[in-house]
């Protein structure tokens, strides 16, 4: 004998009350949180839709969503309803909310100074015990598109693309360019290698019409600017 659809599968509720059409219609602006939350899980349990579900679950959370985000695969499986396909979808799906809100953030700064430079990155590369180069591109605002690791151990050591440093400029509409690396040994003085890499870098990008605004060396405590000592 074939067993009998939950009622409360959203698939069996009226078509005005399913989440997933009244995003679709409504805007996704119309959903409430735990309304987009059952649209990633499909369905409740016996005794409860997935919005009920959903709703029982951000309650627990006093209903922030950041401490949904900290919530555990076996802690959001505790749920009844809830299982490890779900939990993990949830847990995805959240991780993905708190890069986009990093990424927001990160475009919202605006790179003002050497020192700004210096706060932006120092987190990033300040403390490592080897040597990375990222090149920050920015708006003609100023401000903080996207910042991309270009190489990892050393420019010494690392042949460095020009190429795919202007192609990502060119696809992120940046009309600035920031270099910056760290030196884990703590000194600032810019190397050979240092200055002719500046200069190459700066040559490709001019023909372009994209600047280079700086190159800062990092240190955990201090930084050298080239754009602060005139060598650019």
């Amino acid at each position: 004998m074939q067993e009998k659809p939950s009622s409360f599968s959203i698939k069996n509720w009226s078509q005005g009350d399913q989440p997933r059409e009244k995003l679709l219609y409504k805007g996704k602006a119309s959903l409430s949180d735990a309304e987009l939350v059952a649209i990633l899980i499909g369905s409740g349990n016996r005794e409860e839709s997935a919005v009920a579900l959903c709703k029982r679950i951000l309650n627990s959370v006093d209903n922030h969503l950041s401490a949904l985000g900290k919530l555990s695969i076996k802690q959001l499986m505790a749920f009844k309803g809830i299982g490890e396909a779900k939990a993990i979808t949830i847990a995805a799906a959240l991780e993905l909310g708190r890069r986009r809100r990093g990424e927001e953030a990160l475009e919202q700064k605006k790179i003002t100074s050497s020192k700004s430079v210096f706060e932006v990155m120092q987190p990033v590369v300040g403390e490592l015990q080897h040597e990375e180069f990222w090149i920050i591109y920015l708006n003609n605002s100023n401000k903080v598109i996207q910042k991309n690791q270009l190489s990892k151990g050393g420019i010494t050591g690392t042949l460095v693309d020009v190429r795919l440093v202007l192609k990502k400029a060119l696809e992120v509409g940046a009309t600035g360019l920031i270099l910056v690396h760290n030196h884990p040994s703590g000194n600032l003085k810019p190397s050979e290698a240092d200055k002719k890499l500046t200069g190459k870098l700066k040559t490709a990008a001019d023909s372009l019409d994209i600047k280079v605004l700086d190159h800062v060396i990092i240190t955990e405590k201090a930084y050298f600017s080239f754009a602060d000592e005139s060598l650019l």
